[in-house]
């Protein structure tokens, strides 16, 4: 049964640590990457490829010893593409509550063997939450394919 949503949780370590004693950018983004692939592969049944992560913000930074949520959500299907809202969430040892630090919308498409596209089974979005996250995730294609447009010339 694919589910089209998927929790990881663990603790920052020491090798996770930037120069300004925090969490490193790059690790954060790692552990997006590694949840909302979980997700889109849950939720495909076949291999993905990320084709797309926009609109990353960094809200809050990160402590080492933290206890780390990321959360990753199905927010919509195209006809073979999966996209994912990605938060990060972290909290000491002493908070009650997390605090969200990043987000952001990372797009996968499901692929066969050779590497071709393949359809993925259609989202319905259920609550009013899940049509307000699915009508974010399709303004979102619209600006997407502008800042497309705009780089064009330079992706050759």
């Amino acid at each position: 049964m694919a589910t089209d949503r998927i929790s990881f949780q663990f603790i920052s370590e020491p090798g996770d640590v930037n120069f300004g004693g925090k969490v490193h950018g790059g690790t954060v983004m790692k552990w997006i990457d590694q949840t909302a692939y979980t997700c889109a592969r849950t939720w495909s049944g076949s291999y993905c490829v990320t084709v797309y992560v926009g609109g990353i913000r960094f809200i809050h930074p990160i402590n080492i010893g933290d206890v780390v949520r990321v959360d990753a959500h199905v927010i919509h299907t195209g006809r073979t593409s999966i996209h994912i809202a990605v938060d990060v969430y972290s909290k000491s040892f002493e908070d009650q509550d997390f605090q969200k630090k990043t987000h952001c919308i990372i797009v996968f498409v499901a692929v066969d063997v050779n590497g071709k596209p393949i359809p993925v089974k259609k989202w319905i979005p259920k609550t009013e939450k899940e049509k307000k996250l699915q009508e974010y995730a399709q303004k979102l294609v619209q600006l997407r394919k502008g800042v497309y447009e705009e780089m064009k010339p330079f992706l050759q």
